[in-house]
């Protein structure tokens, strides 16, 4: 580091016109400083005698007499060159006193002060944390301090359920974090974060735990930071129309407050799901189709970044173009970028007259033209889901329903607006589902059948899960969004797929789900396609199991589509998304995690790789 801080002093010593080429050649830091030219001169006759230095330097020194006669030296040569050296050194003593370092050329850091604008995986410094038991042990003294015994918790079965689901097995059984902490506050959350990053340790987040593909898994080790001490509504504002949430906040446990003042808060994933983990997914559900995703009803958030620093993205207005959009910018991050402690969100009326639609169809292509139609019709209907044969007798056979239904692709639909347009909306669905081939169709407005009818499609996966072969069986899932047009063909081509393997699968998912909120032009949203294929597999087929999902994102990818509408990258969507996407877009996005985590901290490795595949 001294010799850097040289060198710049020696760089601007070169450029200085008082300095000759001979003086700044005799500075170098690479060897030992020769003795200083002087020139023999008579003051009084100004006649020149020079003298050889002698045979290493071979360089003509000169003196001059004085007055008096006493041999004096001309610095004047040599006077630029000592003082910056005298610089440096003072230079050298205030950064050792004030700790800062030039760029390092190794370790993590090193990676944010890449000069292009796009961050290759093979010019990344692999991560390097502090996992030690000694470092941690001493950190976990200090969370204690800061939260109280409570507050910190290295039960081992906890660490393995924080980090591995049945539905999101992490890789390795080593990928678990060394301690659990529950902050009760933004502020803990930072002073959690600055140990962390005072001590090079990594973090993951944990809000609820519904996430799948591996998002969970902590495959650095470290802490995981758990929300579920911070789960209040802050504050409702009802003549606004938004909510304050802390992240442990969950989406049912908000309509139910909601629903005391006659409002809503559309996003529906899975049961179980809070508001943090549902930012750092983007995630959707079943209201897509009017309401849109996540990010659409997300107005602000406030985030602890990797050091620690407080930011809030945004104030409360639903319309703002002051400098970047950095809350879109977290949305569907899964912590890799911070850790979400509040979040203002969108809420609307709730929906009114509700009514619920079940539609059989002989093939998912005659159920998918029902869809097209509706859409090129401008139909706003709360929601669309459909189902394939394989998912009905799942259903039947779990016993999840309280009744039988048709083992046959069927369309789910969900109706809400006044008494006369709902009515008028179903009157058309009918028909057009007719004219497709529709086998049967029924309807309620019953609260308790209408419950009834819709449950069946929100345990849908757990029925399938039901079906095990073997209760050793696992399951993989792929969340591939292609255009409305092509919904049909895919789904059939992956039908085909799981058939052939001899394997149980199963497709269901959002049929043309909405890209934003709806406005005056129903038309105006962009649909698509959003299914989740799912394959129970033993491990003997587990092979088999995972080339069925390539070929389904595979194909999703040659459609133009996306390789998850809503379940995110996380650690087991990496490669699919370096195809769909390709190197430079994925180096951008490593630019943009290198800027605001250099130490990779946070969430490490998720979405993208931020080292060469072990």
């Amino acid at each position: 580091m001294q010799r850097s801080t040289v060198r710049l002093v020696l760089s601007i010593t070169r450029r200085h016109q008082r300095v000759s080429s001979e003086a700044v050649s005799r500075f170098s830091v690479n060897r030992p400083l020769p003795a200083i030219s002087r020139r023999w001169r008579s003051g009084a006759a100004n006649n020149k005698a020079w003298k050889e230095d002698g045979p290493e330097h071979g360089r003509k020194h000169e003196i001059y007499k004085t007055a008096e006669g006493k041999d004096s030296y001309d610095w004047r040569g040599i006077a630029v060159p000592v003082a910056l050296v005298s610089l440096a050194a003072i230079l050298i003593y205030i950064v050792n006193e004030s700790g800062a370092r030039f760029p390092s050329k190794t370790g993590s850091e090193s990676n944010a002060h890449n000069l292009n604008s796009i961050l290759p995986l093979d010019n990344l410094q692999a991560p390097w944390h502090n996992t030690t038991i000694s470092n941690l042990q001493e950190a976990r003294e200090e969370f204690v301090d800061l939260l109280g015994d409570n507050g910190v918790n290295d039960i081992h079965g906890e660490l393995l359920a924080h980090s591995s689901t049945e539905w999101s097995p992490a890789l390795k059984s080593t990928d678990h974090p060394a301690l659990i902490v529950y902050p009760a506050s933004t502020e803990d959350v930072s002073k959690i974060v600055k140990i962390c990053h005072r001590r090079r340790i990594p973090i993951t987040g944990f809000s609820g735990g519904t996430s799948l593909e591996g998002a969970l898994a902590a495959t650095f080790g470290g802490i995981c930071v758990d929300f579920k001490m911070m789960d209040k509504i802050l504050a409702l504002h009802k003549r606004d129309m938004d909510v304050v949430v802390q992240p442990a906040v969950g989406w049912e446990a908000l309509n139910v407050e909601l629903a005391k003042d006659d409002l809503f808060f559309p996003p529906d994933p899975g049961p179980g799901a809070q508001i943090g983990g549902m930012v750092g997914t983007g995630c959707s559900g079943t209201n897509a189709y009017r309401y849109g995703t996540m990010k659409d009803w997300v107005i602000s958030l406030t985030v602890v970044l990797a050091d620690g620093t407080i930011i809030k993205t945004r104030h409360r207005p639903r319309k703002s173009t002051a400098g970047y959009d950095l809350g879109r910018l977290f949305v569907g991050s899964g912590g890799t970028l911070g850790l979400v402690t509040e979040a203002v969100l969108k809420i609307t009326a709730k929906p009114k007259n509700v009514q619920v639609a079940v539609a059989a169809f002989p093939s998912s292509h005659n159920a998918v033209e029902t869809v097209v139609k509706l859409v090129q019709h401008g139909v706003m209907v709360a929601a669309v889901e459909m189902l394939d044969a394989v998912t009905m007798k799942a259903i039947n056979q779990s016993g999840f329903a309280n009744r039988e239904w048709s083992e046959t692709p069927t369309l789910f639909f969900k109706f809400s607006g006044t008494s006369q347009g709902v009515q008028e909306d179903i009157a058309l669905v009918k028909k057009w589902a007719k004219e497709t081939g529709c086998t049967n169709f029924e309807t309620s407005q019953n609260p308790t059948e209408i419950e009834a009818l819709w449950s069946a499609r929100k345990t849908a996966l757990w029925s399938l899960l039901a079906m095990k072969r073997d209760s050793n069986d696992k399951f993989l899932s792929a969340d591939v969004a292609v255009p409305l047009s092509r919904l049909a063909d895919i789904i059939e081509e992956t039908k085909e797929k799981i058939e052939e393997s001899g394997l149980l699968g199963s497709t269901l998912g959002h049929v043309g789900d909405g890209t934003q909120p709806p406005n005056l032009v129903r038309q105006s949203l962009t649909r698509v396609g959003n299914f989740h294929t799912t394959v129970l597999y033993g491990e003997k087929d587990r092979q088999i199991a995972e080339g069925i999902i390539k070929t389904v994102q595979k194909r999703g990818i040659e459609m133009e589509g996306t390789v998850t509408g809503e379940h995110g990258i996380g650690l087991t969507f990496r490669d699919a998304l370096n195809s769909e996407l390709g190197d430079d877009t994925l180096a951008a996005m490593r630019t943009i995690k290198s800027a605001l985590d250099p130490l990779c901290l946070l969430n490490c490795d998720k979405i993208i790789r931020m080292q060469t595949a072990q």
